[in-house]
């Protein structure tokens, strides 16, 4: 018989994925709300926009499982710092790879886990993009400009993450998107509205999957392709310069620094 790792993993469709956990959460008591579901959106959006070799199946999985040990009170420092690393020890009792428990306690790094693994690096960023997007007790949400400005200036100040610059872009690009409906909203926009407006998780599962996904992978492929038409009509210009005007100015004053030398030699 699979484990539930084996079985949850072997699913790749992620609106079963998220019934799986639904019922999981039901059953074990594990933290599992609408932030989870808004985070895994945002990642999935990051894994198809950016297009970086890594396993999208294991990687939303991860983002459905991370904080399942997670508590609603912010206030509970020990619980922050603990949280991640409790629930990669349960994740391993459930049947995953020491591997899949290690990606998942990553998602902060209290633990000092180091080196760190690639699909963490989306992890942390999801959740704390996401984590910035959405209201809390203390203040409001902020804006996916002002989200991103406080995730490479204060989250991430003194930390590595490989992926931080191409999720700066990433959410650039998504900000350029409009959903239009009632009223025309960029997609990261939208996905906050809708999760503020939705009270019921079953609800808001069903609002992301059949309703704002396949709205926002329509206007993203359209506007992906632009852009990968744009960059080969460049490249297969005859005209263009072989070289940008930067490249060009670094190889002219080589070439002037090197006659230098030859004359004074």
């Amino acid at each position: 018989m699979d484990s539930f790792a084996e079985y949850i993993l072997n699913e790749e469709d992620l609106a079963s994925k998220m019934e799986i956990v639904y019922y999981l959460s039901k059953k074990r008591k594990i933290f599992f709300n609408k932030s989870v579901i808004l985070k895994t959106e945002i990642a999935r959006m990051f894994l198809k926009y950016s297009k970086i070799d890594i396993d999208q199946n294991l990687v939303l999985t991860a983002c459905l499982l991370c904080n399942c040990k997670k508590v609603d009170n912010a206030q509970d420092l020990q619980k922050v710092h603990t949280y991640a690393k409790e629930g990669a020890d349960y994740l391993r009792e459930l049947g995953f790879s020491k591997r899949f428990a290690k990606i998942c306690e990553e998602v902060n790094r209290y633990s000092k886990s180091n080196p760190r693994e690639r699909e963490s690096d989306v992890l942390e960023l999801v959740d704390q993009f996401g984590g910035m997007l959405l209201d809390r007790p203390e203040r409001i949400g902020f804006k996916p400009d002002e989200a991103l400005v406080l995730l490479e200036h204060r989250n991430l100040k003194d930390e590595y993450n490989r992926y931080l610059n191409t999720f700066i872009e990433f959410v650039n690009f998504m900000e350029k998107i409009e959903i239009d409906d009632l009223v025309n909203m960029t997609a990261l926009r939208r996905l906050v509205k809708i999760h503020n407006e939705t009270e019921e998780l079953t609800k808001f599962i069903k609002e992301v999957i059949y309703n704002y996904e396949p709205k926002v992978d329509k206007i993203m492929n359209k506007y992906l392709k632009e852009a990968a038409e744009e960059m080969l009509s460049k490249s297969s210009n005859p005209n263009r310069p072989l070289f940008s005007e930067e490249t060009t100015k670094k190889i002219l004053n080589h070439i002037t620094e090197e006659k230098i030398l030859n004359q004074e030699n």
